[in-house]
C-alpha cells in the first residue's frame, strides 16, 4: 500500500509552480521574469520590457529621462539580460517613454 503524505503545504509554492507552467515560453516572457534581477529593483520600478522582435528589446520607461538613462546604460543591461537568458539573443535595446507602467 502506498502512503500519501497529507501534511499541509504552503499555497504559495503551488501557485509559483502553476505560474511557471502557464507562463509562455517566449524570449520576452523569459526576459520579463528575469528583468528585476538583471537590472535591479530601482530600474525595474521605472522601466519594463514590453516587446522583443528580431533581437531588439523594447523597454517602456515612465519618462524620457529614464529612457535616456537606460539608453546610456544599454551595453551593461544587454550583457545582464543575455546572461539571464543563457544566450546572446538580444542585440539592441530600444528605450521609449511610454504609458504609465501600471498600464503596460
Amino acid at each position: 500500500m502506498t502512503r500519501v503524505n497529507r501534511s499541509p503545504h504552503l499555497l504559495s509554492g503551488s501557485l509559483d509552480m502553476l505560474a511557471q507552467q502557464l507562463a509562455p515560453d517566449t524570449v520576452l516572457a523569459k526576459i520579463q521574469r528575469a528583468w528585476p534581477d538583471a537590472v535591479g529593483a530601482a530600474i525595474a520600478q521605472h522601466a519594463k520590457p514590453v516587446a522583443e522582435r528580431a533581437g531588439v528589446l523594447t523597454i517602456s520607461c515612465e519618462s524620457s529621462v529614464w529612457a535616456q538613462e537606460l539608453d546610456l546604460m544599454s551595453q551593461g543591461i544587454l550583457e545582464r539580460v543575455n546572461e539571464s537568458l543563457g544566450s546572446g539573443r538580444i542585440t539592441r535595446l530600444r528605450c521609449v517613454a511610454g504609458a504609465p507602467l501600471g498600464q503596460v
